[in-house]
């Protein structure tokens, strides 16, 4: 069974977990601490059933059936059919920069902040294996052409933290914050009327440092970098925002880019998408119109 632990901050409890690879916590105005530990297991029950349904690292889902389906038809429930289509729309939309096929190139690519930079021979061995346009997807049957892999790591985090926000929200009205990994959203304003405040981390001193300091009445929040996930040789600094087309990390791309959007899926997308743009990462960012915040 997975821990769950609570403690009392600032009139609001932090309920705390692990799932999805990463530290999550629910932030939950007021004093009920029995509600603070309703909401937190169900938090933690939704963010679990999403890994287990989606995770890549495992043998008995819906993922691997895919993956390991050598280019024969797969049909696929409806949550994960919204979820292809999804990834289908953000492969349009970057024009191929956001793709679910391109987690292949993971097997030469290993951000541990060491100078181990691949060769490109290898490289370019993997690339034929990587292509949504490749995929026949026809909702609800996918055809995966052998050798390929489906990655929902770029977006199964964000989904999850939204599937959240409606399981809770339809329990109870009171103000939370879901945190799972840094990727977050916001339901309300709290009950005096005051928004959250949430911290840019500072991707220098990442986890103990915040740039900046923001409030959130509502929606989602999510940041993209290279903080955490890199390699450095030469005093060059490869980020794991790969460039599917290539296989190698996108040039000139910001050091972090933070987004606050109106759920947290549409924020992850929009970090996702301008870190994908590299140089031009605040032109595209101010031409969605959206509230952002981008450190070089």
């Amino acid at each position: 069974m997975n821990p769950i632990s609570a403690e009392r901050k600032d009139n609001y409890w932090t309920v705390r977990f692990k799932a999805l690879g990463s530290p999550c916590e629910l932030l939950v105005d007021g004093d009920d601490l029995d509600l603070a530990q309703e909401l937190g297991k169900l938090a933690c029950d939704e963010a679990i059933r999403v890994e287990h349904k989606f995770s890549r690292y495992r043998s008995d889902n819906i993922v691997h059936q895919i993956n390991t389906s050598n280019g024969t038809p797969v049909e696929v429930d409806a949550e994960t059919a919204r979820l292809l289509d999804y990834a289908d729309q953000c492969f349009e939309m970057t024009s191929g920069k956001f793709d679910v096929t391109s987690g292949v190139l993971r097997a030469v690519w290993k951000f541990d902040g060491s100078d181990r930079i691949p060769d490109s021979a290898r490289i370019d061995e993997i690339l034929p294996r990587v292509g949504w346009n490749k995929v026949h997807w026809a909702s609800p049957k996918i055809v995966l052409p052998a050798g390929m892999e489906i990655d929902l790591g770029g977006i199964g985090k964000e989904y999850a933290v939204d599937k959240t926000a409606q399981i809770l929200g339809a329990q109870s009205a009171v103000s939370l914050v879901i945190n799972f990994g840094g990727d977050l959203y916001v339901s309300g304003p709290r009950a005096s009327g005051d928004a959250w405040r949430v911290g840019i981390d500072n991707p220098n001193a990442s986890g103990s440092e915040a740039l900046h300091q923001i409030q959130v009445l509502r929606g989602g929040v999510c940041t993209s970098g290279d903080a955490r996930r890199f390699l450095m040789r030469n005093g060059i600094r490869y980020g794991h925002i790969l460039d599917p087309k290539t296989g190698w990390p996108v040039r000139g791309a910001p050091r972090a880019v933070t987004v606050a959007s109106t759920t947290c899926i549409q924020a992850g997308m929009l970090a996702t998408f301008a870190m994908l743009e590299g140089a031009n990462a605040e032109k595209f960012l101010h031409e969605q119109g959206t509230r952002y915040w981008v450190i070089w």
